[in-house]
């Protein structure tokens, strides 16, 4: 039995690491991030309108990029970071959360209030915000959404990062409900808080040295 429950917690761990990956890359996008912010500065100084033109259609670009669609650029690629790294904090564990309780609890509450929470509340709210912005996208799709301002066209490819966020944040949450169960039929020992304690600093106290 304990072979069995130790694959399930390694399954959920598994699907954890797998649903975070994407975030894990797409934290990289902060250098093109700053290179179009840079970029567009300088061209607005110098007002410049167009800043490059190929002749023919790309995706998402158009025909040119103008300092509009590098404007937009920005938010669109902050966009990805916050939709894809958002799961990658959460399987990281490193997301914001209510401690003052939490961290009273050993490895076996703290386990059984997030296999709660995330029944309850993520894997729902993953699930309707998922398939309600299905709809979104595609009337972007439909009416060929872009920019007002010359910008950046094909919208769709954007606002389509919603649902793709959701379901790897979805994938994470049911990877880390499946990774508690095992943990709970495990029957190890309850592992009791880590406890951390700062030093009391004494604001007269010379340095030492």
């Amino acid at each position: 039995m304990t072979s069995s429950i130790t694959l399930l917690e390694r399954i959920g761990h598994a699907l954890m690491t797998a649903s975070a990956w994407p975030g894990r890359v797409s934290s990289w996008l902060i250098l093109p991030i700053i290179l179009a912010v840079l970029v567009a500065v300088a061209g607005t100084m110098m007002r410049m309108g167009e800043l490059f033109g190929w002749g023919f259609s790309i995706p998402l670009f158009g025909t040119h990029l103008t300092i509009s669609g590098l404007a937009e650029l920005q938010w669109h690629l902050f966009a990805v970071i916050v939709m894809l790294g958002g799961t990658y904090t959460f399987a990281e564990d490193r997301h914001v959360r209510v401690d003052f309780i939490y961290a009273k609890f050993g490895s076996r509450g703290k386990a059984m209030v997030n296999i709660f929470g995330d029944l309850a509340l993520l894997l729902p709210f993953c699930a309707i915000v998922g398939w309600l912005s299905l709809r979104f996208v595609d009337l972007a799709y439909r009416s060929g959404e872009q920019s007002d301002y010359g910008g950046l066209t094909d919208r769709y490819l954007v606002k389509a990062i919603l649902p793709i966020g959701m379901a790897f944040l979805f994938a994470a949450g049911l990877g880390r409900v499946i990774a508690n169960i095992g943990l709970l039929l495990s029957g190890r020992p309850d592992e009791p808080p880590v406890v951390h304690i700062s030093p009391v600093v004494n604001p007269y106290e010379a340095p030492h040295g």
